[in-house]
């Protein structure tokens, strides 16, 4: 038997070569199949190249195993935002806060959809849920901002926006709120000013640039 094993694969040399390459096609063999059948890996290139349901389906594959999977239900949430399936997008972020309560991205997720069906005042108390354990949250107040801006809440969102501005004062978002606010406020100095500054970091900032063409 063990001669027939030495003469089958030509010897021990042969042996010994022939052990690395199955191997070494074996894991290729895997990991090919791997890669193919991870459901993640797919639903991020189908993103990428913009075909959304398909990626949502991949991710769904996840779902169906794993129902608690917050982060896999916050994922079906975003696809479906993106697909603009905004009622269906709020349902999958509610339920990502059901299995995790102390997800502050799925509120801020939540908040997409929300705004998308101008639910001002359903996106406010959420975005105030993300402020109540994370005071300076960036993305909630730029949201919340928008809800403001939306309302024409005009002292609400200049007193906003001037905080945030201060808090981060290399962004330009912040600045071009309270510009708006300063603008529809009747204080167009104060608006041109704060526009300049936005121009300081953003310097084709269309809406800044043709603001401050307009009040020389």
């Amino acid at each position: 038997m063990r001669l027939f094993a030495v003469q089958l694969f030509g010897g021990w040399r042969g042996v010994a070569a022939a052990i690395p390459l199955y191997i070494g096609a074996a894991l290729v063999a895997a990991g090919h199949a791997f890669a193919q059948a991870d459901p993640w890996a797919e639903s991020y290139k189908l993103e990428a190249a913009r075909k959304y349901a398909e990626a949502q389906a991949q991710v769904e594959k996840v779902v169906a195993r794993q129902p608690s999977n917050d982060f896999a239900v916050m994922r079906v949430a975003w696809l479906s935002y993106l697909q603009g399936q905004h009622v269906e997008s709020e349902k999958h972020y509610r339920r990502a806060i059901e299995i995790n309560t102390k997800s502050i991205e799925a509120r801020l997720g939540l908040m997409l959809p929300l705004i998308a069906q101008y639910r001002w005042a359903d996106a406010t108390k959420v975005g105030r849920e993300v402020l109540a354990v994370s005071p300076w949250d960036y993305y909630a107040h730029t949201r919340l901002m928008i809800c403001e801006e939306a309302t024409s809440r005009w002292d609400d969102l200049a007193k906003h926006a001037a905080e945030v501005a201060a808090r981060y004062p290399s962004d330009a978002t912040a600045l071009v709120y309270w510009a708006r606010a300063e603008s529809a406020l009747g204080n167009p100095r104060q608006a041109k000013t704060i526009f300049t500054q936005v121009l300081e970091r953003y310097p084709t900032h269309d809406e800044a640039m043709r603001y401050v063409r307009a009040n020389p």
